[in-house]
């Protein structure tokens, strides 16, 4: 009987730690070849957010396409852009906020990650009314539904940083990582 109880009380402990432990994430990097420009991949479990460099005439391509004035598309062109690519690989609803999300740059300092709505209230200051190609601020969606989007980074190009990001499923909060994120080169 002895044997029993601490077997069940171990099993018990180690339930109750497992449930304390982050959520696993793995990370995995591809370069093209072609272009040099990198896509993070990180996979946790229910949750799947992919990084896609972009490079600044990229981005000035596409506001400028827009019709954007020449100094604000220079301004969105000096942030780190990312294409963001964001799926529900879980069983159940899951749901994010942007304004959950910062990154911390090389020297340990945190920084919130600029949302859309943001973006969107300095254009319309500036005359511009677009609210397109960025990520939106939150979403909630099923199992296979996926969201994409830019996602701006106001850091240095040349230094890396870590972006910390958040989702909730099931009622409860999860948290990822992705270390050594750098910006496409900037020109």
């Amino acid at each position: 009987m002895h044997n029993k109880l601490s077997l069940f009380l171990f099993s018990c402990l180690i339930l109750s730690l497992s449930a304390c432990m982050p959520d696993k994430t793995e990370v995995s990097i591809h370069t093209n070849p072609q272009t040099g420009l990198s896509t993070w991949t990180a996979d946790s479990p229910g949750f799947r957010i992919e990084l896609i460099q972009l490079v600044p005439d990229f981005v000035r391509a596409v506001y400028g396409s827009h019709h954007f004035p020449a100094e604000e598309i220079e301004r969105i062109a000096a942030f780190c852009v990312f294409g963001t690519v964001l799926k529900n690989t879980s069983n159940k609803p899951l749901s994010y906020r942007v304004a959950d999300w910062y990154f911390i740059d090389a020297d340990g300092e945190q920084h919130p990650v600029k949302t859309k709505t943001q973006w969107i209230e300095e254009w319309r200051k500036a005359g511009i009314p677009f609210s397109w190609t960025l990520l939106p601020d939150a979403g909630t969606f099923e199992n296979g539904d996926w969201q994409q989007g830019f996602t701006t980074i106001n850091t240095p190009a040349d230094q890396p940083f870590e972006l910390v990001y958040a989702w909730e499923a099931g009622g409860k909060r999860h948290e990822g990582r992705i270390k050594n994120l750098h910006c496409a080169e900037r020109t």
